[in-house]
């Protein structure tokens, strides 16, 4: 991977470091007794740490070893000791950061250890007095505070970073955990809606077919009840519609609810089917959610009766238990096979949707008397009902 030009403030902060190490290692020399006068390997020494610092963002560990080795040499050369370690510092501030942190605080002491007693060892001068080695020693504990204190706020960003990332991403899953239930929900009441009508439609029309020439007046009845059904499929799919839209004003038609039983169940008497209705427990008003779900129920499985279970009679139980809604829809006939079952559009599988999502269950398989049997139970919570008076 080619190395990326150097930033401008890189480039600016290189330019300011080396005119001050150079400018202040000459003022140095003309003032202190250097054993070695600054010559040309001199500057280019001291040129090296702030062209080094160039790259200090892409390789910090490298542009320190280069500064630290400069410097060294520098001072191993016996010239005055002036800013050069200007480079050195803010090498070492680059890269210490960034590093796993006891290796690279030894740094500091190496270097302590080499600038009191290793460089005047080697150029034969005096060691440091120890008011300077207590200052050196000082000043160098203050670079680490300030390295540290440059890793936790790089630590602190880091993590303001992750969890901002793990919120995003969350956010992101929890809004497409929502549209899918959305969407599965807009599926769940098409198909409710539709199957339920386009069904009783179906074969009312096989009857009017049937009896158009032998008995004109009952299929003018079916045709009536034709009419009623995709009516109200067309009030009930606007209403849907209007709400997926976002309309504010109030829908087109009521929900259908369980506590209006006969009403729910009065399509599918005027498409032929003889319903028997019945009501046990203490009957009350159920949250909106379990409401909606009994009712649907209760048309999808009548609506399986009407395609599947050749016959025209059927029966509905609801029962308010004390903590539990049971709903049972019962018929003489065959109930659907799985092929059946499969090719016409996941009726029982979107019954056993709608009980599990609120916490109940679905169970289908033959009655007592033989015939076809749906049976849901949800769950009641035990307070927040409506009393229905005078039932």
């Amino acid at each position: 991977m080619p190395a990326r030009a150097p930033r401008p403030n890189d480039v600016a902060l290189a330019l300011v470091v080396g005119i001050v190490s150079c400018a202040g290692s000459v003022m140095a020399a003309r003032n202190q007794s250097p054993s070695h006068p600054l010559d040309w390997v001199a500057f280019v020494l001291l040129a090296a740490g702030p062209v080094a610092l160039l790259w200090r963002r892409d390789a910090p560990r490298t542009v320190l070893a280069v500064t630290l080795t400069a410097t060294l040499l520098y001072l191993l050369r016996g010239h005055g000791q002036g800013p050069i370690f200007i480079a050195v510092v803010v090498a070492f501030l680059t890269a210490a950061p960034r590093a796993r942190r006891w290796p690279m605080y030894a740094l500091p002491l190496i270097g302590y250890v080499v600038a009191v007693w290793g460089v005047p060892w080697v150029t034969g001068e005096q060691v440091q007095p120890v008011a300077a080695r207590i200052g050196l020693g000082a000043w160098l504990l203050t670079l680490l505070a300030i390295a540290e204190g440059i890793r936790q706020r790089r630590e602190a960003i880091r993590a303001r970073r992750q969890r901002a990332e793990a919120a995003a991403r969350t956010l992101e899953e929890e809004q497409r955990r929502r549209a899918s239930e959305e969407r599965l929900d807009i599926a769940r009441e098409l198909h409710d809606v539709l199957a339920h009508s386009l069904s009783l439609i179906n074969v009312q029309s096989g009857v009017a077919l049937e009896l158009l020439d032998t008995k004109p007046e009952q299929a003018g009845a079916a045709l009536a009840a034709i009419k009623t059904a995709s009516r109200d499929a067309l009030v009930e799919v606007h209403s849907m519609l209007r709400t997926l839209r976002g309309d504010e004003r109030a829908p087109l038609a009521p929900a259908p609810s369980i506590g209006d039983l006969d009403a729910l169940v009065d399509r599918a008497r005027n498409a032929g089917i003889e319903v028997a209705t019945t009501v046990s427990g203490q009957v009350r008003r159920p949250p909106a959610a379990v409401d909606l779900a009994a009712a649907r129920i209760v048309q999808e499985a009548l609506t399986n009766v009407a395609r599947h279970s050749g016959q025209n009679a059927a029966r509905v139980c609801v029962d308010y238990g004390a903590d539990t809604l049971r709903v049972d829809v019962e018929d003489d006939g065959r109930g659907p096979t799985p092929h059946e079952n499969q090719s016409g559009g996941g009726g029982i599988a979107g019954m056993t949707e709608r009980a599990k999502a609120l916490g109940g269950d679905l169970v289908t398989g033959t009655g007592p008397a033989g015939g076809f049997r749906v049976r849901a139970q949800i769950p009641l919570p035990a307070k927040d009902f409506e009393q229905r008076e005078g039932r």
